[in-house]
């Protein structure tokens, strides 16, 4: 890829669970320079803010290298967030709570920072060079573990009262259905999600879970194997009754499918397109496409720099 020094550069940062991931991208979506770093399992909260900032420090090292001009660092990560401040909800991250981040990396950086949650910026990144794109408004579902997302309505992330709503994952799709590890009872995660589906699959075949993986299950469907035929019909309508009301309340112009098991191929986007079809409202829905994420693991620190790289206080 050719380096164009006359852009604006953005470094966007994607903070997981095991790993923190950080690029630096153009104005133009496109990836310079790609860096990782692990979080181990007992990090506490000091080793992950440096370890952040350590890898931002490689990166803003290569744009400098390169004379780019890097406008800010964008922050993805699991939590609650508004105006910079991670208040909480990071259960998979010992201690990660209560952090203005946005400011504790612009005093070390001496660059504006923007941070969000994960799902939404996975979303954005979608919105504007993904799946989404030319949309005005997305909704976008990450499928894993557990079931993530963000919403996307007239050009602009919808979080809600003080950025704490769109935890699309837990919509009750079975009032009296299993407990969630949120507190609430019937979610969609508990049908929808893969963890979901590979444990209706171990449960019918007598697997040990350990042994399985969504990849595996999709294999079997593939072999017409009756119970991962059975598993996945179930998990992918499940899903679409979830998606049918996303579709009720917001009218999108795309539902974007992402996560480990989007990556089965388009006859699985096109079961879960024909479940929400069956469960919407045709009103609402009449323009509304189901498709597949484009960005893959990419997307949350594009959309990360996107909350730079398309914020007009910056241009």
């Amino acid at each position: 890829m050719t380096i164009n020094k006359n852009l604006k550069y953005a470094v966007g940062v994607d903070l997981g669970g095991t790993f923190v991931k950080v690029a630096l991208i153009s104005e133009l979506g496109d990836i310079l320079f790609k860096n990782m770093l692990p979080i181990g399992s007992d990090a506490n909260k000091q080793i992950i803010l440096d370890t952040i900032e350590k890898i931002i420090l490689i990166t803003i090292d290569q744009a400098i290298e390169n004379d780019l001009k890097v406008i800010g660092i964008g922050i993805g990560t699991p939590g609650i967030i508004y105006n910079g401040v991670l208040y909480g909800g990071a259960d998979n991250l010992n201690g990660w709570e209560n952090i203005d981040l946005a400011n504790y990396y612009s005093k070390i950086f001496n660059l504006p920072v923007q941070v969000d949650n994960d799902a939404n910026l996975m979303g954005l990144g979608e919105f504007y060079y993904g799946a989404a794109k030319g949309c005005t408004d997305a909704v976008c579902l990450t499928v894993g573990t557990g079931i993530g997302g963000a919403i996307i309505a007239n050009g602009a992330l919808y979080g809600g009262f003080k950025n704490r709503g769109t935890e699309l994952g837990h919509i009750v799709v079975e009032h009296n259905g299993p407990n969630c590890n949120c507190g609430g009872k019937g979610c969609l995660e508990q049908y929808a999600s893969t963890t979901a589906l590979i444990q209706r699959y171990a449960t019918l075949t007598g697997m040990d879970i350990k042994n399985l993986n969504g990849h595996y299950i999709v294999d079997k469907y593939h072999e017409n194997e009756e119970h991962a035929v059975k598993c996945l019909q179930e998990q992918t309508d499940y899903l679409g009754h979830g998606i049918a009301s996303f579709i009720n309340v917001f009218a999108p112009q795309k539902v974007v499918i992402g996560g480990g098991i989007s990556d089965a191929g388009q006859f699985y986007i096109d079961m879960v397109g024909a479940a929400a079809t069956k469960y919407m409202m045709s009103d609402c829905g009449g323009h509304t496409e189901v498709v597949g994420a484009k960005l893959g693991n990419a997307a949350g620190s594009l959309g990360a720099a996107a909350l730079l790289l398309k914020n007009p206080a910056l241009q």
